[in-house]
């Protein structure tokens, strides 16, 4: 069903869409607990691809296009310190300071699950902890405005004052969306106001909420690679996701365990 351009999903939909997301879950969990010092993003990526096929799963991500860019090559995003979102796993090295951004999505019964978490590399300075914290925090701010009757904009306010009442700022050139049988569905989902489009919220939307938080400028701009967003100041961005459903019983968060 649709309420506009929103595809509204039915119970038994949003239960497959918790399986998916489940999926999310246990990966980013499993590369949180193998995060050190020493460990590859390649590595990550490669406990990714194992999980996702035992799971009878596909990547959302490998192969994936925006715009005119070649396609994503790689099932998840590691983005590290400056690096804000979409950066392609490798051969780097994670440092003891590092902080580290892992964006996973996979395809299951036709569905997509999304979610993101920045993890610390051993001990981090007080200021990256502060940064996470903070951006960790907004997500849950958007999520509680998550509420039939409530409009978009109430979510993305949430979000804004939160990271800004901190002295953080949000990135504006990347939003939160909608999210189901494709992984980007409307609404776009600033995380900041803005004007245009903001339609009432409605049981049965899902939605991948996703603040990315910067700690200077909210500027970014794009590596050679054709995918890597980084700060345009070179300071330090955090980035967290969970995809949620709105239901009459308020947000039910997707991506957990």
């Amino acid at each position: 069903m649709k309420a506009g351009m929103i595809i509204l999903k039915t119970h038994k939909e949003i239960e497959i869409m918790r399986e998916a997301n489940r999926i999310v879950a246990e990966i980013l969990q499993k590369i949180g607990e193998t995060i050190q010092p020493g460990t590859t993003t390649g590595e990550l990526d490669k406990i990714a691809d194992r999980m996702i096929e035992q799971a009878k799963a596909r990547s959302a991500f490998k192969g994936y296009r925006m715009r005119n860019q070649k396609p994503y090559p790689a099932s998840i995003c590691s983005s590290v310190n400056e690096e804000v979102v979409h950066g392609i796993p490798g051969s780097r090295v994670l440092k003891e300071g590092d902080i580290v951004g892992i964006d996973v999505g996979v395809v299951y019964k036709g569905f997509v699950g999304d979610a993101a978490k920045t993890f610390a590399v051993g001990k981090i300075s007080d200021e990256a902890s502060n940064l996470l914290h903070v951006t960790e925090e907004s997500l849950y701010k958007g999520i509680s405005q998550a509420v039939e009757g409530k409009r978009l904009m109430d979510i993305s306010g949430a979000i804004q004052n939160h990271v800004e009442t901190h002295g953080f700022s949000v990135v504006r050139d990347f939003v939160g969306h909608g999210v189901g049988r494709k992984m980007h569905e409307p609404p776009q989902i600033p995380n900041y106001r803005s004007p245009g489009w903001n339609p009432r919220l409605q049981a049965g939307m899902a939605l991948a909420l996703e603040p990315m938080v910067n700690e200077g400028t909210w500027r970014i701009k794009l590596l050679d690679d054709e995918w890597t967003a980084v700060t345009a100041d070179g300071k330090l961005s955090a980035h967290f996701e969970h995809s949620i459903a709105i239901t009459d019983n308020g947000p039910l968060i997707l991506s957990e365990v």
